[in-house]
């Protein structure tokens, strides 16, 4: 019965241990990055084809820079974004548990350094960049669900609007330039084989789920931050506190010694 108390004890200290503010926004940010990195490369991959098998664009010879290397750059971007948010989310979890106020009943009174507050603030100062940078890839992930809802708007309308000529050019989203013409209409055949097809409408939704993950992430970011911030006021009042309770036992220590000292002076006095 007691090896069964002690055990709950434990559990239930080592639970009490859990930075559970940091593991939410952790778990947040690992599902919106793995959205945002996986449904982006699917979505790329599906627009590749759609360009290649409707709009009958190839691609270009030699070191041009074209839209098909933009992808392929871009398809790189996201394999580095999840990497580097992998071991950031970790980092983010391990100061976590560095200063959640339950670790010091766990391991007893704990020395808060320089180098402990210079690390909370820099987290701080980095998460605030990798929150504006978030919210950049999430306005342009937008990009490519508006074009992708113009192209699915003008499916929609073909199929309501009998004998409706409608046609969508490339070059209006700097897709292609000026001088090539990759132009689809509402007649041609192609257009209708791309309607029917499951590939626009995958590669739609994907992109969409893709921008939910990158605002997840945004999310995210913003619930590192009240985190962090909230660590970084219990570091400073923990640090405030240290200095007191130094300050307090060094003046008992020289009311100690006083009084030591006070005391054998009656006493050789006396004798």
């Amino acid at each position: 019965m007691t090896k069964i108390l002690c055990c709950f004890e434990c559990c239930i200290k080592c639970l009490g241990g859990i930075p559970y503010a940091s593991l939410i926004a952790t778990i947040l940010l690992y599902a919106g990055v793995a959205l945002f990195c996986g449904c982006g490369h699917e979505a790329l991959s599906g627009t590749v084809n759609i360009l290649q098998t409707y709009f009958e664009m190839a691609r270009t010879a030699g070191d041009t820079l074209d839209v098909f290397t933009m992808i392929d750059i871009f398809k790189y971007v996201i394999y580095g974004i999840a990497a580097a948010f992998f071991v950031y989310g970790i980092l983010l979890m391990v100061e976590g548990f560095f200063t959640t106020g339950a670790i010091k009943d766990l391991y007893g009174d704990f020395k808060i350094t320089t180098c402990g507050r210079c690390v909370s603030a820099w987290f701080i100062m980095l998460t605030y960049l990798f929150m504006l940078a978030w919210l950049g890839v999430t306005a342009f992930t937008s990009l490519p669900v508006y074009m992708y809802f113009n192209l699915w708007t003008i499916c929609r309308n073909t199929t309501l609007v009998e004998g409706a000529n409608l046609c969508l050019d490339l070059r209006q989203f700097g897709i292609v330039t000026i001088g090539e013409e990759k132009k689809i209409c509402t007649v041609s055949e192609n257009f209708l084989r791309m309607c029917e097809s499951t590939e626009l409408n995958m590669t739609f939704h994907l992109f969409i789920v893709a921008l939910a993950g990158a605002g997840a992430a945004v999310i995210a970011m913003v619930h590192y931050l009240m985190v962090l911030s909230a660590n970084w006021a219990y570091v400073k009042d923990a640090c405030r506190m240290q200095k007191y309770e130094d300050i307090k036992s060094k003046e008992e220590q020289e009311l100690h010694d006083i009084h030591s000292t006070r005391s054998k002076e009656r006493l050789n006095a006396y004798t």
